[in-house]
């Protein structure tokens, strides 16, 4: 195969055109290409008038080598050929299946991968599956009474399902764990163009049936997932993992145990704090949503309204402030929702989603600034639990159990709002107008605000006075990590931290790819199990 890099087209073309440029690249006919595969497309909006797409695509010819003489471009080369390899080349035996808990991404994608090399685990989630899941956050949104072991942060999926499910990220892939993740999402129901797409994205809707079919495969392979099973002890001994304790009652024995428990589980944070496994506070981001109309959006970074084709804008922005804190936009949603993603009573915290359509009427985003440990009072491992919890509960407080809101002009003047301006308000949960900086930290309401006007050199209408804020968004990432060493445990042997929760991954593609190398290092070390 023949790789082209940087072949640019109209954003309306027909793959005929694809196709006759490849062709017009490689200086050979149309009917000499055997086959195209689209490695990566991307949108390049910089000239408004002028918007295409440029892709990188592998061609099948024959005499490539002859090909390639003739073409002579730095853009084209050899394609070089790389698949994720899983192995298993364990010698050492397991008495009892592993055990993962959590069905986040990282625990989904490192059972599906144990499961179909043998081995049979046992996933352990606090919450529901997620089909009654659903209907637990839906009727929360509606006013409902929060669960805490089954809301937007609890339960089969994890937290990315409800949000954009978006699949890009920074993680370098010279292993291909990337690829053989998005390929995971494919064959469980996603789109296939998230596989080149350049900012793919799934959708909450969408979601929910990939995570439910992955739960059935691994029970098809002999695993076993176990819904409204906390973990609520480790059972330990020399250094040594013996067990888990299920409900404060069941003891099962293991001697490989994945801590897949994402960022909001506090109460496992304890109980592991308290057995002295080693844990370190870590930096983090906090701040507020923001909301926009979409049309808004779509005109400053396409130069129209209602795109046919690409659809509705997304943007990424950051800015250093005068304080010395980063200000930036994360889990930016185009067409979508802010909503209540609380899990502790009497704490509020928000999050964004969108749809696979993403049809809603507002783009919102997190405008996160930066916190470090020096922010959170004090040294302990869990400090920055007590501080997310701390604006958490102010949250609650001030906004009677509904989320906070309030207009950015108001906002900068530190006003309460009285009423929505132009901008329709697009949440799912319960909302109420206050004074947002009556209980946010000064430090985060002058970033916020220097950072929206900072914003608006590259997004005309960012500081509106009408857009709508909201908060708190306290859970970006999580605020611990757990040390683990080169065969990826911590100081308990058989205890393997894994994705977000432990601090390796922020999103959920990065989890799931922590997952998977979880997965290597549990199959590096044991043989295949069998009940």
């Amino acid at each position: 195969m023949i790789r082209i890099n940087q072949l640019k087209l109209p954003v309306e073309h027909s793959s005929e055109a694809l196709w006759a440029k490849a062709a017009k690249a490689l200086k050979v006919q149309v009917k000499d290409i055997r086959s195209i595969l689209i490695i990566k497309q991307s949108v390049d909006a910089r000239k408004k008038e002028e918007i295409h797409f440029t892709y990188s695509i592998d061609v099948e010819v024959e005499k490539e080598e002859s090909v390639l003489h003739k073409a002579k471009s730095g853009d084209i080369g050899l394609s070089e050929k790389k698949e994720y390899v899983f192995l298993t080349s364990g010698t050492k035996r397991m008495a009892h299946r592993p055990v993962i808990i959590g069905t986040g991404p990282a625990g989904l994608f490192c059972g599906l991968m144990l499961a179909r090399n043998g081995y049979q685990p046992l996933l352990l989630e606090r919450g529901e599956c997620v089909e009654k899941r659903k209907e637990a956050v839906d009727l929360f949104w509606k006013g409902g009474t929060l669960r805490p072991d089954c809301n937007v942060q609890f339960g089969e999926g994890g937290a990315g399902t409800f949000s954009d499910g978006k699949l890009n990220t920074l993680v370098k892939d010279p292993l291909m764990r990337n690829r053989k993740v998005l390929e995971l999402f494919v064959e469980f129901g996603a789109d296939p163009s998230i596989l080149y797409v350049n900012k793919p994205h799934i959708g909450t809707d969408v979601l929910s049936g990939i995570v439910k079919g992955m739960r059935k495969e691994i029970i098809r392979l002999g695993g076993e997932v176990r819904f409204n099973s906390p973990v609520t002890d480790f059972i330990m001994n020399d250094h040594r993992l013996q067990g888990v304790v299920v409900n404060k009652k069941e003891q099962i024995p293991a001697e490989v145990l994945v801590l897949a428990i994402g960022h909001s589980a506090r109460d496992t944070f304890e109980i592991l704090n308290k057995k002295g496994i080693p844990m370190e506070a870590k930096a983090f981001a906090v701040g507020l949503r923001i909301q926009h109309p979409q049309e808004n959006i779509n005109r400053s970074q396409y130069g129209t309204g209602n795109h046919p084709i690409l659809g509705p804008a997304d943007y990424k922005l950051t800015h250093q402030c005068a304080n010395g804190r980063g200000i930036y936009t994360f889990c930016m949603c185009p067409g979508g929702y802010v909503v209540n993603a609380s899990s502790e009573e009497k704490k509020l915290a928000v999050n964004g989603m969108s749809y696979h359509k993403r049809d809603g009427v507002n783009a919102n985003s997190a405008l996160i600034v930066t916190v470090t440990p020096e922010d959170f009072g004090s040294t302990a491992p869990l400090a920055g639990i007590a501080y997310q919890r701390r604006l958490e509960e102010a949250a609650f407080s001030y906004g009677s159990g509904k989320i906070p809101v309030q207009l950015y002009g108001d906002f900068k003047k530190s006003q309460t709002s009285k009423t929505f301006g132009s901008v329709a308000p697009a949440f799912k949960g319960l909302y109420e107008f206050v004074n947002i900086r009556d209980f946010l930290p000064e430090y985060l309401s002058e970033s916020v605000i220097e950072g929206v006007e900072a914003f608006e050199r590259r997004i005309h209408g960012f500081s509106m006075a009408d857009a709508i804020l909201a908060g708190v968004e306290s859970r970006t990432s999580s605020p611990v990590r757990i040390p683990r060493n080169e065969t990826f445990e911590c100081g308990i042997k058989g205890i393997y931290p894994c994705g977000e929760g432990a601090g390796y991954a922020g999103g959920i593609t990065s989890a799931a790819m922590d997952g998977l190398k979880v997965a290597e290092a549990i199959a590096a070390k044991f043989e295949r199990f069998s009940i």
